[in-house]
This record gives structure tokens, sequence and C-alpha cells, in this order.
């Protein structure tokens, strides 16, 4: 038998909480570094080139792009994972509680667009109006993480589920209004992988390592399709089998892919991503029409959407709460939601190219995400305490 230590910091090092604490000084990190005398050498190493390039293979990158393309789909593989083994066994295994996340995923996408549309009809920045729709899954649950075991496991499941097909309708979105060249062939072979992953399961192929090298190269051709990369993770996730003869397969590789994800992965990401140079004029954008589209669409838009589409699904009985959780807790979740950060950037970056409104919205996005994260922290924490304090 292993003793555990007893030690308070080694307990703190294996929790979820350690993870969300590394993210967030990761950010702050970042930020310092893209405002100091060491921006331009940590932007020369973002843009570092390495991989393997030939007539045929393209996996020559930049270590940005690897990071965002690359170990963001090992942490888009898990959550694909964990939500998939929720639909079979778990919180998302009935249809009406799954239905509340997934229809709750697309008010808080529908009414932030509205909102900045609203501010910039008529605009130059009125092609931004994608930027609020979606939600970053990876500070989102960093933030949640922060609260530990006061956190139902229905809610870190329902936000993960939102969060997913959030970005998948950011990626939709995407490839649909933003996306100049789509390379219809390697999105037939991704599509014809995808199906022979799924045949695999249906024929009863149980070895793990069937899945995850055809996993692999289903990866190289949606990244080289045009379409966002991380949505291989998801895919390949939901193909492999439940379990094998070995045990339960799900659950085994998500626990072996926790620690890697949560403090090599976030961090990485938060590192590279939050790099936000604050430049001359940035802080008077935020009052014009893009700033104030962009942060009332992610600070209020978000939980507006997110509950006025969850309460719809439940009155028009598609959907139920969980039994362990209350609208006070979807209300949080809706919050948090809005913390757009990375997807919205790369959005902004889509709309804008590299021009003035680019940097004014990213500072929005900024501004915005930290306030439905510190807002989003505080309110479910104090009604997850109190909750602890009176179950009833």
């Amino acid at each position: 038998m292993i003793k555990r230590s007893t030690d308070p910091f080694s307990e703190f090092i294996q929790s979820e909480q350690a993870g969300g604490v590394l993210l967030i000084v990761c950010v702050i990190a970042s930020l310092v570094i893209a405002n100091t005398a060491a921006h331009d050498s940590f932007a020369r190493l973002l843009a570092c080139t390495f991989g393997y390039e030939s007539a045929v293979i393209h996996l020559k990158y930049s270590l940005l792009g690897w990071i965002n393309d690359g170990l963001m789909a090992i942490f888009f593989f898990l959550i694909g994972l964990e939500i998939k083994n929720e639909m079979i066994d778990g919180h998302l295994s009935s249809f009406k509680i799954a239905a509340v996340p997934i229809f709750a995923a697309v008010g808080g996408a529908i009414v932030p667009a509205v909102i900045f549309f609203a501010f910039n009809y008529g605009q130059p920045t009125g092609s931004g109006w994608a930027i609020p729709m979606a939600t970053d899954i990876a500070f989102a649950l960093g933030v949640l993480s922060l609260l530990g075991k006061l956190v139902p496991a229905s809610l870190k499941v329902l936000l993960s589920t939102l969060a997913v097909v959030d970005d998948l309708l950011a990626i939709i979105i995407i490839a649909v209004f933003y996306s100049t060249t789509l390379h219809w062939l390697y999105l037939g072979i991704a599509t014809g992988i995808f199906l022979l992953l799924l045949l695999m399961n249906k024929l009863g192929v149980k070895h793990v390592a069937f899945y995850l090298i055809p996993g692999i190269i289903l990866w190289y051709f949606i990244h080289h399709s045009g379409v966002h990369a991380t949505i291989a993770g998801v895919l390949t996730a939901l193909a492999i089998p439940v379990s094998s003869k070995k045990g339960p397969v799900l659950a085994k590789l998500a626990h072996q892919l926790n620690t890697p994800v949560n403090f090599v992965i976030m961090p990485l990401f938060a590192l590279a991503n939050t790099n936000i140079h604050f430049e001359a004029g940035i802080i008077n954008g935020v009052a014009g029409l893009l700033g104030l589209g962009i942060i009332l669409g992610l600070v209020f838009g978000k939980p507006t959407g997110v509950m006025l589409f969850a309460w719809l699904t439940v009155k028009l009985k598609i959907g139920a709460l969980p039994d362990q959780l209350s609208w006070k807790h979807i209300a949080g979740m809706g919050i948090l939601a809005g913390i757009g950060f990375t997807m919205s950037i790369f959005i902004s970056l889509l709309s804008f190219g590299r021009s003035a409104y680019n940097t004014e919205a990213k500072f929005a996005i900024l501004i915005a995400s930290v306030i439905a994260g510190v807002a989003g922290f505080l309110y479910l924490r104090r009604i997850l305490i109190g909750n602890k304090k009176s179950p009833l």
C-alpha cells in the first residue's frame, strides 16, 4: 500500500487548483514579457520553426503553431474523452441533461453576436461580429478548477460541454465566413479517416493504438484543410472504445492525460497566447463601438444567452437540469462562458488582420475575459460555499 503524503504543499500540487493557479501565473508572466524588453526575444522564440518538410509531407510549423494547433489538440482530446465518458455512463447519459449545455452554447453564441452587431452595424468593424461568440475552454475550466472540491462534477461536465460546442460553432463560423481557402480534398480525406475510426469502434477494435495513430493522421489532414486542427482531438476521442479486455479505456486515458494537460499544455498555451502588447491608443479603443460590442457581448451577452436558452430548453421539456444543480449554478456557468480569450483573439485576427482594430479588439477581449473570470469565480465561490454550509 502506498502511503500518501500529508504535506500541504504536496496535496496542493496534486489538486486541480494547482493547475488553475499555474495557468493564471503564466497569463501574468506572458503579459509582463509582452510589455518589457523581453518582448522581441519572446516573439522570435515563438516564431521559430521546426518539424519535417518534404515534397509530400508538410510538418514544419512555428513554436506558436505547434502549441496552438498541436498541443491544444491533445487538450481537446482529453475534453472529448471526458465528455464521451459522461455521455456513456455519467452526467450526460440522459439526452435531456445533455440538451441543456448544447442549447445553452447556441444561445451563448447568438446573443453576444447580436449585441456586437447592434453596436457595429454599418461600421468598418462590423466584420468582427463573431468575436464574442466563443468560450475559451482552457481558461474557463482553469478558473473553475480554482474552486477545487467545491465544484459539483456535473457543473464541470456541463461547462466543458458548453465550451466544446461553443468552440465547434466558432470553428464552423470560421470555416464558412472567415476561411479564404478550404481544401476539400484534405477535408474529404479527414472525413474518411474519422468514418474509419467509427467503423473500427463498431467492429469491436479495442487496442487504443489503432485509434491514436489514425488520429494523428486525422489531425494532419484537418490542419491542412483550413479548418481549425484542434477539432481532430474531439473527433478522435469520440471514436475511442469505452473499454477493452484490460478494463476501462476512456477513464484510464483521461487519468494519464490530466497531469500533462494541467501542468504543461495549458500553461504553455497561456504563456504563448496572452502576450498582448499595450500600445498607444489601445485604452481609448475600449470605449468605442468595437470595444463596447466585445465587452458587453462577452460579459452580458454570454450569461444572458446561456441562461435564456437553457431556461427555454427546460421550459419546453427538451432538457432538464442535473439533480445537484440549480439555476444559480447555470448562471455561474454562463458568466464563466464570457471568458472568450484565445478563440476570440483568433477571430479578431481573421476579421481585422494586423490593423489597429485588431489591437483594440484584443485589449477589449482581455478586459472582458478578466471581468468574466473574476466575476464567475466570486459568484460561484459564494453560492458553492453557501450550498456546502446549507445543503438544503
